[in-house]
């Protein structure tokens, strides 16, 4: 049995291709340090991410795959599935190998899988457009908190952007800790500490981090969500299908 360890990186992930390659060595687990090792560990090798190498990976698969493949690749990599490490990592060997490339080649179960996945990440971030809701903090920022299952900001970033091109504003990830800036020129990366993270888990801000007209505008929009509603009409599991339960939390007209 052969492990591989690394940095829990996408070029770390291309850095252990290279590797394997390199030395024609093919693991049979990629794990992060931190993960649990197997028991019976014949060869074990600590990758070291390289830009360089990685890049030439990269580079070799794009001549072999179109956009919608690498694309679809990436949004495995987003995923953070226990086994996006070795799908992507047999799907990039089968591509390489394979004079004609198997990108379209859905008989495969790897390329099946690939495609599965990379369709519920597209889901997932198609949702979470449709369901921030910013809320006016009192230094005037827009603040989103948003807990998708995948780690898709990075998808959806584009789109508040050019939606909301002329105002400050901050989609936070309450599940990774992590989240994206917009000063209205460039997005950056920012994080709170665990306290702060423990309150805007709970979906609202406090009234005195809010802007004096926020609160009132989020009062008006429940009652107009509530006066739009035709109770006969109800019906829970249809409006779960369309909105699902796990985003409500962060919904103003759901509080």
């Amino acid at each position: 049995m052969i492990i591989f360890t690394y940095d829990k990186t996408f070029d770390g992930l291309l850095s252990c291709v290279f590797f394997a390659y390199e030395q024609k060595k093919f693991p049979d687990f990629i794990l992060s340090e931190s993960d649990q090792k197997p028991l019976f560990v014949d060869e074990q090798y600590r990758i070291i991410t390289e830009k360089e190498k990685s890049l030439r990976v990269w580079k070799a698969l794009e001549k072999k795959l179109s956009k919608i493949a690498q694309n679809m690749m990436l949004s495995v990599w987003l995923s953070e599935l226990p086994e996006t490490e070795m799908l992507l990592f047999r799907y990039i060997r089968k591509n390489i190998d394979h004079p004609e490339g198997v990108e379209m080649n859905f008989g495969d179960d790897d390329v099946l899988r690939i495609k599965e996945i990379a369709q519920k990440v597209a889901k997932e971030a198609e949702q979470l457009r449709q369901f921030v809701r910013f809320q006016e903090t009192a230094d005037g920022i827009y603040f989103a908190p948003v807990s998708p299952r995948y780690d898709v900001l990075s998808l959806i970033v584009s789109h508040f952007q050019s939606r909301y091109a002329g105002q400050p504003w901050i989609i936070y990830d309450t599940n990774r800790n992590t989240g994206l800036y917009y000063d209205t020129r460039s997005v950056v990366e920012v994080s709170f500490s665990q306290k702060d993270l423990s309150d805007l888990r709970l979906g609202v801000l406090d009234e005195e981090k809010l802007s004096s007209d926020e609160t009132f505008f989020q009062q008006m929009w429940k009652e107009y969500f509530k006066s739009t509603t035709i109770k006969e009409r109800i019906n829970l599991k249809l409006q779960r299908q369309h909105m699902p339960r796990r985003y409500w939390r962060y919904l103003t007209e759901m509080q």
